[in-house]
């Protein structure tokens, strides 16, 4: 049986009506200090746990898709428009707290990291790197996050995890080469790990603030500064919104709406209702979602060495994650995992 345990509400900043709260519930946000411990799924959680991955992996194909319309900066751009303006709708109603005048530099770091940098190289990347190639790049973000945790958090690895670490740098390897001609790294596939770098970063940063924000404010206020530092990237918008054909159009739209907004609430959802721990550790099927979901939609699979590398880097991200830190270290991320809302590696 699931038990509510209340805790003391650090600063609590903007509205915070009866109404205000129930939305946040019905949409499974939670008030920092407040947390759930669930034993088991419910049908409604798992249900959005599926949507959540789902869309998130769909995602690369999406871009794939709408890098045949648009340049990879105005592909950006005009979807985090559109899910800055979803994102604001659901705002509007479920009356988000009002960041601290103190917390708004780190929060538009984040959204500069880990909107504008990462979607901007990653749409870039995906110029030359295939969808199921560049979703296996993206899931080495847990070695980068490990790794700068403990350079910023002063955590610290064990034997299995810096053997974690090494066969995920080999299979990132393998994914690069598999992408270039013959031996060659591809320079795209490259960008493409900045980009990942750049997510670990914003996931470090993520931490500091989920003791005073809900995941999904967070996300919000990362998607809306980095949607703005974005605009200046936007000149001759308009000219590639009246040319593109009106599937490129399409497919933007979708990423806008589906995988960069709904995907949120639906996670945010799950989270809320699910174990955590459990949870989080769903997020390693979205290469495979990926690879099958660029097969149907585009017709296009990362050639076997890219396949076997991914193999690997997903090897040596689930040793790092449940092996790589001392027993003491990882007994407390356990118990941080049931107060915080971690955010996913997203296209």
């Amino acid at each position: 049986m699931a038990q509510l345990l209340t805790g003391t509400e650090p600063g609590n900043v903007g509205q915070n009506t009866d109404a205000g709260i129930t939305r946040r519930r019905t949409l499974g946000q939670r008030e920092p200090g407040q947390f759930f411990v669930k034993a088991k799924f419910s049908t409604r959680a798992l249900v959005a746990l599926c949507v959540a991955l789902s869309f998130w992996a769909s995602a690369f194909a999406g871009i794939r898709a709408g890098l045949h319309a648009y340049p990879p900066a105005h592909l950006a751009l005009l979807r985090y428009l559109i899910a800055s303006c979803v994102l604001g709708i659901d705002a509007r109603f479920a009356h988000f707290r009002l960041p601290r005048w103190r917390d708004i530099p780190g929060l538009v770091l984040a959204g500069s990291l880990g909107i504008t940098f990462y979607n901007l190289a990653l749409n870039y990347g995906e110029m030359r790197v295939t969808a199921g190639s560049a979703s296996l790049l993206i899931s080495s973000t847990p070695i980068w996050t490990a790794l700068l945790a403990m350079f910023l958090l002063r955590e610290r690895f064990t034997v299995s995890g810096w053997i974690g670490v090494l066969l995920s740098f080999a299979g990132v390897a393998l994914i690069a080469s598999g992408e270039g001609e013959g031996i060659h790294l591809a320079p795209q596939a490259l960008i493409i790990l900045a980009a990942a770098l750049a997510w670990g970063t914003y996931i470090v940063i993520q931490k500091h603030f989920l003791g005073r924000y809900t995941a999904l404010e967070f996300t919000s206020y990362s998607v809306w500064s980095g949607t703005l530092l974005m605009t200046p990237f936007g000149r001759g918008l308009l000219h590639s919104i009246h040319a593109a054909p009106i599937s490129g159009t399409l497919a933007v739209l979708y990423l806008g709406i589906f995988p960069a907004a709904i995907a949120s609430f639906a996670w945010s959802y799950a989270l809320a209702h699910g174990p955590a721990g459990r949870t989080s550790s769903f997020l390693y099927v979205i290469p495979v979602l990926a690879t099958l979901i660029a097969w149907v939609w585009l017709r296009e699979v990362p050639r076997p060495i890219s396949l076997i590398g991914g193999a690997i880097a997903i090897c040596g991200v689930v040793v790092v994650t449940l092996w790589g830190k001392p027993a003491l270290q990882r007994r407390h991320a356990e118990e941080m995992a049931i107060t915080e809302e971690p955010v996913a590696t997203t296209a």
